[in-house]
């Protein structure tokens, strides 16, 4: 399986799904029993864990959302007091907290994740404020309940969720599932399956001792991806999305004679930062990057400096892995990005002038561009027994500086070095 489709489903199923399926199995089977103590217990830690955690790690996303379904489960229990609600306020406010919860999702989805706006967080409860006088209104005893909260869409289907609701959990859980796969956040995770563990709750009814736990559940997933986006952070390099230095070091650790070692990096990437830019020089990055993560022959690439990256083969010798990094080396060489030239980046201000001054821009031109090449230099070693890794990390290094000096866009192979003993008697054996 290539590394993509297995980062697609850790990015998929980690945590939140694992710990949703877990759950629903534990409760299916009666495995663990629910006296009304340890639920209040449970729901009371989660509920507490993921506030204390989303604030501790400034998730403002996470944050919003326990607080939004903290709101909402004790406005179920509210309009209808310790039993699942068929009739009445109760109902009507059953009908309305799960309309809102789907749509405060979607909205909270475009929410950034470390916002430290003052106004994000007034109008965030300014919402919850005004939703919860909306159920309110909704669920007076003199009120009857209005239809859009219930009408058939679909006559067929019978849940306790009504219809109106369950197309706002489908395009909340679309949304949701569209950003995971793009991004693979592990708080885009979160929201997700908390999302799904909600939506399992409601259809128990919202109340009673099932559904209290599934909204524990929904915490206790928020909770977890909280935790998780922690772990991508300290072993996950944000700008590329490969693995750290950190989790290389650990890698390292348990790498296990035999392996080989590529040394990668990018040729001429300070002048390219310098003529273009950094937000080029990070585009470059990116490109390089997403092609590393599929290099072939079982390899794991990781960004362990600037423009220096590192693949570990476990099991290969160098012999083995030259194909497939000369593969990567001209898929990368393929490669290359349009980039406006300097005269074209001032006509385009000079035009932008024109028009702010009232005056008519000047016949346009076809755009001068230039194409930006990008090549990388890879140097190449394997390991040697009884000898520790940081020996054929530098000569992975040592090759990749003679593939520089020879003319970059190339790959060499380390020359393995001569064991101490045998240097120790050839030195001997001099005159």
């Amino acid at each position: 399986m290539h590394f993509w489709s297995i980062k697609t489903l850790k990015s998929l199923f980690l945590p939140g799904g694992v710990i949703l399926l877990g759950a629903a199995a534990l409760l299916k089977t009666g495995w663990i029993p629910l006296p009304l103590s340890g639920v209040a217990f449970f729901y009371a830690a989660v509920f507490i864990a993921s506030l204390l955690l989303a604030w501790r790690f400034h998730s403002t996303r996470i944050l919003f959302c326990t607080i939004m379904l903290l709101l909402a489960h004790h406005a179920i229990e509210f309009f209808g007091p310790g039993h699942i609600a068929v009739s009445g306020p109760g109902r009507t406010a059953f009908e309305a907290v799960a309309l809102l919860v789907p749509f405060n999702f979607v909205l909270l989805t475009f929410l950034p994740e470390r916002s430290s706006e003052g106004r994000a967080v007034f109008e965030f409860f300014l919402l919850l404020f005004l939703e919860s006088i909306f159920v309110a209104a909704l669920a007076r005893p003199d009120q009857s309940a209005p239809a859009f909260l219930h009408f058939p869409l679909i006559r067929s289907i019978h849940l306790r969720i009504p219809q109106p609701a369950i197309v706002a959990f489908i395009i909340a859980w679309g949304l949701l599932l569209y950003r995971l796969l793009q991004l693979h956040k592990a708080i885009d995770n979160g929201m997700l399956w908390a999302l799904v563990a909600v939506f399992l709750s409601l259809n128990a009814g919202g109340a009673g001792r099932l559904g209290t736990v599934y909204f524990g559940v929904a915490a206790f997933i928020l909770a977890s991806s909280i935790v998780e986006n922690s772990y991508s952070l300290a072993y996950r390099d944000e700008l590329t999305g490969l693995d750290s230095r950190r989790a290389f070091n650990d890698a390292l650790v348990r790498l296990k004679h035999p392996y080989a070692v590529a040394a990668v990096d990018i040729d001429h990437f300070k002048n390219i930062n310098d003529t273009y830019g950094h937000d080029t020089g990070d585009q470059v990055l990116r490109m390089v990057a997403s092609r590393l993560a599929r290099v072939s022959g079982g390899g794991q690439s990781f960004r362990v400096g600037g423009e220096e990256f590192t693949i570990l083969f476990p099991g290969k010798t160098a012999k083995d892995v030259a194909q497939h990094l000369e593969i990567l080396r001209l898929d990368i060489e393929s490669c290359s990005f349009r980039i406006r030239t300097g005269e074209e980046r001032r006509k385009v201000r000079r035009d932008t002038d024109r028009r702010a001054a009232g005056r008519k821009p000047r016949q346009a031109m076809h755009p001068s561009t230039e194409a930006l090449s990008v090549t990388v230099s890879v140097g190449i070693a394997e390991s040697q027994a009884k000898l520790p890794a940081e020996e054929a990390i530098q000569l992975a290094d040592k090759a990749l500086y003679r593939a520089k000096r020879t003319g970059r866009n190339r790959i060499v192979i380390a020359i393995p070095q001569a064991k101490p003993r045998r240097q120790a008697k050839a030195k001997s054996a001099k005159p």
